[in-house]
């Protein structure tokens, strides 16, 4: 499997321009040739039925771009310790955000002989190489339901969540 490319080149979001990711069914409207997968397995975890009396939400600080294997591994850590405490059924966990941008790349040839290989990016819009989600400042991330005992559970699991991001976090709390 080749090797994710840091994600530093694309963290970034312009507000002024946003490029050509449209994908649709219509050839003419659609501007990439393929959609990457999304990694994000499970979107709503835990008991969804159940009526808890907090909420926790983990909320970004900044405009940017969080590409969707973030998601998923922050997903994964709230997820472990939550099952770990809690079991399967003393929690809710959703995930808020959806990775709709596609991001491309056009990969250049470098070394011997490269220079007759490369064309540059004249009328190539790149290759796709993954997606994210486009995120604004005061957007929740997750979502953590859970009863009045298990408060600094969810807490702690939001913590752990944050540390997968690229962004600073912060914890908003509505108890009832």
């Amino acid at each position: 499997m080749a090797k994710l490319r840091k994600f530093v080149a694309y963290r970034r979001k312009d507000r002024l321009k946003r490029a050509y990711t449209r994908y649709s069914r219509y050839k003419k409207y659609c501007y990439v040739r393929a959609r990457p997968v999304c990694k994000i397995a499970r979107f709503d975890l835990g008991e969804p039925n159940k009526k808890f009396k907090n909420k926790f939400h983990l909320v970004t600080t900044s405009t940017l771009q969080i590409r969707d294997n973030a998601i998923e591994s922050a997903r994964t850590s709230a997820t472990r310790l939550l099952e770990k405490t809690l079991g399967k059924s003393g929690w809710y966990l959703q995930v808020r955000i959806y990775p709709h941008h596609i991001l491309r790349e056009n990969p250049l040839a470098s070394g011997a002989g490269a220079d007759r290989m490369s064309t540059g990016m004249a009328h190539n819009y790149g290759k796709p190489m993954g997606i994210a989600a486009q995120v604004h400042d005061g957007q929740p991330l997750l979502t953590v339901h859970v009863d009045n005992e298990n408060t600094q559970v969810a807490r702690q699991a939001l913590k752990r969540a944050s540390y997968k991001f690229p962004c600073s976090c912060s914890i908003v709390a509505e108890i009832a």
